[in-house]
């Protein structure tokens, strides 16, 4: 379980392929600190640490993730979102984002605005009822606020902080992200679609 708050940012330090998987050595700040068979959050994508060597941890994402996620499209440096697993001690600054990615978006703009960001993305349809006008969503594992809902799409703004402590700042239009629609939501809609 997680929050959506980034802890710090990594980079792609090596990429092995093995068969259908891939295996990413990752290169963060707290790299050190992590433990193996720990759940963290990478780009919003729950993964566990496998090992960890010179100041890196390793990672697998098997075909189902791949294909469902944006990891397939990471290349050695790209530059990734970090968050551990939330302390049932601790406050809930975001929302409760799982780690379980529900399907990729597409980036059409990305605009600064005099000192913030916007960014609108591309959704399938299928996923218009998860989407609500100031409602929570997690992209690349960031928890962001939602607004000007379409049918087919939404937009976010980014403060200072969020754009420098994050991936962010190097995500352009058509570049794909992870999202993860809020739990309470997909719940709502789900006993929703079963009274029909």
């Amino acid at each position: 379980m997680f929050t959506g708050i980034i802890e710090t940012t990594g980079f792609i330090h090596k990429i092995i392929l093995s068969g259908t998987n891939r295996t990413f050595c990752v290169k963060s700040p707290i790299s050190q600190e992590l433990k193996v068979d720990q759940s963290v959050s990478h780009n919003g994508v729950c993964l566990t640490v496998e090992a960890i060597n010179d100041g890196m941890h390793q990672l697998t994402a098997i075909e189902e993730t791949l294909a469902k996620t944006n990891l397939g499209d990471w290349q050695e440096g790209d530059t990734v979102n970090i968050e551990r697993c939330l302390q049932m001690n601790g406050r809930l600054d975001g929302h409760i984002v799982q780690g379980h990615v529900d399907t990729t978006g597409t980036c059409t703009v990305a605009i600064e605005k005099n000192g913030s960001w916007e960014y609108s993305f591309e959704i399938d349809k299928k996923f218009a009822s998860l989407i609500i006008e100031k409602g929570s969503i997690s992209l690349n594992g960031i928890s962001l606020t939602i607004f000007n809902v379409k049918e087919d799409g939404f937009t976010v703004a980014i403060i200072p902080y969020t754009y420098t402590h994050t991936n962010m700042q190097f995500l352009k239009a058509g570049d794909k992200v992870n999202i993860e629609f809020d739990m309470i939501g997909k719940y709502v809609n789900r006993m929703e679609s079963l009274k029909k």
